[in-house]
């Protein structure tokens, strides 16, 4: 998106110096030529000029509409990423960035990535509020407590880009810095299977799930105290009072932390609060579970 996002900003720059300097320029000329020669002398009238009126007008007002549609369409694809994208979860605290990837691969202060394939981040923090913020990328996203953020992009050249914290965020601000390091597909491939790889996370979500108790109430086939998750995630979900959301991220990690905020329509409110007994990774793992629950059902569809 740097290209692209570079070409607007240039677009606006260069919009902004001509008519700037044409404003100068014609401010100087005018004071000249205009000038008051003596004591004596009495300016003539000046007759207004619809047609001037209407080309200062128009040109004007068609030069802000291209900016406006140009910003709007790039705004919609900065902010929509493509579905093929590689999911990747950070969670910022002070003062570093935890990277979780879906294989089990986790990294302090890094994040290696291949070249060429849309990478979306869902981004949390743990405290405070920090910012996420790479300038090679032209990529910056607050990165907030008790909610998720969401931000894409696609490197294009292999390397190494620096990573910083664009919110001031406590005494140790400045050094909450890190790096993007990107690499060919085959060399990203090679350094997911090398080196300390964790579980997947799916695989983690899913222990997890067990041991504190979800899957008593939360049975596949509907018969538990609790809906099933099977197919969950991102399917529309009614709730009580007649309203319905659509369960994503958020909604699940509310489910988990705030059970009672929002009750699925023909259940009751009995679920307890995991909130001091989950950490954020923790969600994380849990969320990838059941997204890996919708993968398996659409398998078994197709069977």
């Amino acid at each position: 998106m740097a290209a692209r996002v570079d070409a607007l900003f240039f677009f606006l720059v260069g919009v902004s110096l001509f008519f700037a300097a044409l404003i100068c320029i014609l401010i100087v000329y005018f004071a000249i030529k205009y000038r008051r020669r003596s004591e004596d002398e009495q300016p003539a009238p000046i007759e207004g000029d619809l047609r001037l009126e209407i080309l200062w007008t128009v040109i004007p007002l068609g030069l802000t509409m291209v900016m406006f549609v140009w910003g709007a369409k790039l705004f919609f694809v900065t902010y929509h990423p493509p579905s093929n994208s590689l999911e990747i979860n950070v969670v910022a605290k002070q003062w570093m960035w935890k990277v979780q990837h879906p294989e089990g691969q986790s990294e302090i202060d890094e994040l290696h990535i291949p070249l060429g394939r849309p990478i979306k981040l869902i981004l949390t923090s743990q405290d405070v509020i920090h910012d996420f913020f790479v300038p090679a990328f032209r990529v910056k996203k607050d990165v907030l407590p008790g909610r998720y953020t969401t931000v894409w992009f696609e490197a294009t050249k292999a390397g190494e880009y620096h990573l910083f914290c664009a919110q001031y965020c406590g005494t140790q601000h400045s050094g909450m810095v890190g790096r993007i390091v990107v690499m060919e597909p085959t060399q990203y491939q090679t350094w997911l299977g090398g080196g300390t790889t964790g579980i997947a996370m799916a695989t983690a979500g899913a222990k997890l799930f067990q041991t504190l108790g979800c899957a008593t109430c939360h049975m596949e086939n509907d018969t538990g105290r609790g809906p099933s998750l099977v197919g969950l995630f991102g399917k529309t979900v009614q709730l009580q009072g007649g309203k319905s959301m659509v369960a994503d991220e958020t909604y699940i990690r509310e489910s988990i932390l705030n059970p009672s905020a929002k009750v699925v329509a023909g259940y009751q409110p009995i679920m307890p609060t995991f909130k001091g007994l989950i950490s954020e990774d923790g969600i994380f793992q849990i969320i990838a579970y059941l997204k890996s629950l919708n993968r398996q059902e659409g398998a078994q569809a197709q069977k």
